[in-house]
């Protein structure tokens, strides 16, 4: 489905970075402003949104959603069942409802709504600031395949999308949804380093930032096994093979998978 063959309402509950995320690309992608409806608890981070989109804004949650045909839920987790709370019995019967909180679970979420209520648990990334996301879609047990489509064209307003069960929620969004924050932590290592070994914190900055973007483009566009391309780059008793053995040597690959197996557990906790 293209997203400018819908014509519905869309309210947005959450006007923080990703609800303007969300925002400014469905507006991108051919959604009229006027067809988009936000709620927030700053009155000042309404107007910037009403005048910067040109969207609606409303004083309320249970305002914002009244006859919407898409709500998108961008909360923080622990706020959000309170939120839910609020909507329930404003929301239209067959509002397609669309979670884009880490952790809480589908059943869970049906639980809050009506019987038989269309939801979606969803788990974009910040990349998807500049249209460059990566959207895990999960969808619930009411939720037909032509709305699963409409989700998919929503979220690829931000990025690409896969639709995953739920199951493996947890495991996606320990790579793609906190995978941005490890980048950005081994780029802040890199440039560091550069700046220490004398280059400019400009030149490193491009150096590692041009690498790491290159490099994620080359793993999707080939489709080859990292193993692959990293011996393409790595000659024998050469620089890189030097450098990789320290790596190995200081545990890396340990470390990214106790840190995404903590990104699991706490999701869990988060959805309990």
């Amino acid at each position: 489905m293209n997203v400018k063959e819908f014509e519905g309402t869309i309210a947005v509950i959450g006007g923080g970075m990703m609800g303007e995320t969300m925002v400014s690309g469905l507006v991108k992608a051919g959604i009229s402003p006027h067809r988009l409806r936000v709620a927030d608890a700053s009155p000042a981070r309404l107007d910037y949104l009403r005048e910067r989109y040109g969207v609606a804004s409303a004083a309320t949650n249970a305002d914002a959603v009244f006859e919407a045909s898409v709500v998108l839920l961008v909360v923080k987790p622990q706020v959000l069942m309170p939120v839910m709370a609020e909507i329930a019995d404003v929301l239209e019967p067959d509002a397609l409802v669309i979670s884009l909180a880490a952790g809480i679970g589908l059943a869970r979420l049906e639980a809050a709504l009506r019987p038989g209520s269309l939801v979606v648990r969803v788990m974009p990334n910040t990349p998807a600031k500049i249209g460059a996301g990566m959207t895990v879609i999960s969808p619930g047990r009411h939720v037909s395949a032509d709305r699963v489509g409409l989700v998919e064209a929503l979220m690829g307003a931000v990025g690409r999308t896969i639709v995953l069960d739920e199951r493996y929620q947890d495991a996606a969004a320990a790579i793609s949804g906190c995978g941005p924050a490890y980048v950005f932590l081994v780029a802040e290592a890199l440039i560091d380093t550069g700046v220490r070994m004398g280059l400019t914190r400009d030149v490193a900055t491009l150096l590692a930032g041009q690498m790491l973007a290159g490099s994620g483009q080359l793993l999707v566009i080939s489709g080859e096994h990292p193993a692959i391309l990293r011996n393409q780059v790595t000659s024998p008793g050469g620089t890189t093979a030097a450098a990789l053995a320290e790596l190995e040597a200081h545990g890396l690959r340990t470390a990214f998978a106790d840190a995404m197996l903590a990104s699991a557990a706490r999701s869990a906790e988060l959805g309990a």
